[in-house]
């Protein structure tokens, strides 16, 4: 069966290869390479572009970001079962494929990525989220990264997008939402994987805005809202009461009215009791 880069089709190259998915690493393979085209479409325009892949398994989203035009792809792989079909991939692409061999949450992939990059990823559901949020929350922004276009569990992506009164809102959509404008692109069925998962999945695509939408200190906003989502049913002058003696004092200065839930408050405002809160930071180091 012929395919548009003349490489065989992923069922041939799993078969040949012994690809078992495997669930440990959180496998779930894209067979179909018509969708994985679909997805590197929706990263958007890959010319003059690096991008790095997260666990590219046998390689399916690999050739659709190579046919799309991406001028290097760097491919984070922890199981070396799938390094031999990759490394077809790269012999059919001389010199814009390169494969790396280890855990994503332990390699810095920087030495082989070229400005601009892109991140496009069929994620393992078992770290996506924590590589989510290692890339929402550099040292410095704006990050190395341009976009990002993420396969998550369709309830994580509705995490990722979600608006303060949604029951999904919570950590992940303020992080999300004040440096990037994250919008869902495609959803898919169980059936588009193999083996199909439990649950429905969807491509998120994130655009890095050149500053966060409002002031606030990395750090002292986790600080908040992990304090003020982690007890999400209760008041937030409860919620938040070990963050500072005065909490009340600074939810007003916020414009939050103390007997609110943190589900209600939207991003504008936890960036201004972050703020709040360094403000009283500052004056006690000033003080001493």
């Amino acid at each position: 069966m012929a395919t548009l880069d003349g490489l065989p089709p992923l069922r041939e190259v799993i078969a040949e290869h012994g690809l078992s998915a495997r669930k440990a690493l959180g496998q779930n393979f894209i067979l179909d390479l018509n969708l994985t085209a679909r997805i590197a479409r929706a990263a958007g325009d890959l010319t003059g572009t690096d991008v790095l892949e997260i666990g590219p398994g046998p390689g399916g989203l690999t050739r659709g970001l190579l046919l799309e035009g991406a001028r290097h792809v760097v491919a984070v792989e922890k199981d070396a079962r799938c390094l031999p079909a990759l490394a077809r991939i790269a012999e059919r692409y001389p010199g814009r494929l390169t494969v790396v061999q280890g855990d994503a949450l332990e390699i810095d992939p920087a030495a082989h990525l070229t400005p601009p990059v892109r991140i496009v990823a069929n994620l393992p559901y078992n770290v996506g989220t924590e590589l989510l949020i290692r890339w929402l929350t550099p040292s410095l922004w704006p990050p190395f990264w341009s976009t990002l276009t993420l396969m998550f569990q369709k309830e994580v992506a509705h995490r990722i997008v979600a608006r303060p009164g949604d029951e999904a809102y919570g950590r992940l959509a303020i992080l999300a939402q004040w440096r990037t404008a994250p919008r869902i692109v495609l959803e898919l069925p169980p059936q588009a994987f193999v083996p199909p998962p439990k649950v429905s999945s969807a491509v998120v695509h994130l655009e890095a805005l050149p500053r966060p939408r409002f002031p606030a200190r990395a750090a002292t906003l986790e600080r908040v809202t992990a304090a003020a989502f982690g007890q999400r049913r209760k008041m937030l002058r409860s919620s938040l009461r070990g963050l500072s003696p005065d909490i009340e004092a600074h939810l007003a200065a916020a414009g939050i009215p103390p007997t609110e839930r943190a589900e209600q408050v939207g991003l504008e405002a936890f960036c201004a009791l972050a703020r709040s809160l360094d403000g009283e930071a500052a004056d006690q180091e000033r003080d001493r």
